[in-house]
């Protein structure tokens, strides 16, 4: 029987997702990063700079998810991931997300380059593969939060955090004008399972554009 993500150490899961997506070009170089949430309001996240193809266990540093201070480092010169901010926001805010993973593919900013610049949202089609985020209608209307891509990270993650608390998004997902989705799951598994649907989505949206 097959060993499923969950089933591995944490660090374990998010190398296999790492090395995973760099081979279907959507962690090109040092671009995107993973995290999953530890049991004492921590979570473990990629360290900045490193190649995800080729990532090791020891390759992540752990933070706290109330103020994001580093609480442990496997490499003395380890530094945050530049989106942590987000995945802080996103565990902050959803307290069932286990995992969070952030890739930056070509289709994803193909798909949402014609939505017009004051739009905040990022209409998804009603394809079958929407029910693999959860939502199990006939004809879903689903939506995903779109913020601007700003050089400071940080601002970007206050933009989510202030609209997640007027709002929680349906579909367990965002995207990020020019840069790419992050989505979360309960478990490492759930998430990987989440953005394979999102990226799915998206590339049937950049064919079709």
């Amino acid at each position: 029987m097959a060993i499923t993500l969950d089933q591995l150490a944490p660090r374990a899961a998010l190398v296999e997702i790492a090395r995973d997506f760099h081979a279907r070009g959507w962690m090109a170089g040092t671009a995107g990063n993973l995290s999953v949430r530890a049991d004492d309001d921590s979570f473990w996240i990629t360290a900045s700079g490193l190649p995800k193809g080729r990532l090791e266990e020891t390759d992540f540093l752990r933070m706290r998810i109330q103020d994001g201070e580093i609480v442990e480092r496997l490499h003395a010169n380890a530094k945050p991931s530049a989106e942590c901010s987000i995945h802080q926001v996103v565990y902050q805010r959803f307290p069932d997300a286990r995992a969070c993973l952030h890739v930056h593919s070509v289709d994803a900013c193909l798909a949402c380059e014609d939505i017009p610049s004051a739009a905040q949202e990022m209409p998804l089609p009603p394809l079958e593969m929407v029910k693999g985020l959860g939502i199990w209608e006939q004809h879903p209307d689903v939506a995903l939060p779109l913020f601007d891509n700003l050089l400071d990270v940080t601002r970007i993650a206050a933009a989510i955090d202030q609209r997640f608390q007027v709002v929680a998004p349906r579909a367990p997902a965002l995207m990020i004008r020019g840069h790419g989705i992050t989505v979360w799951g309960s478990d490492a598994q759930e998430a990987y399972n989440r953005v394979e649907i999102v990226e799915f989505i998206m590339s049937y949206l950049a064919r079709r554009r």
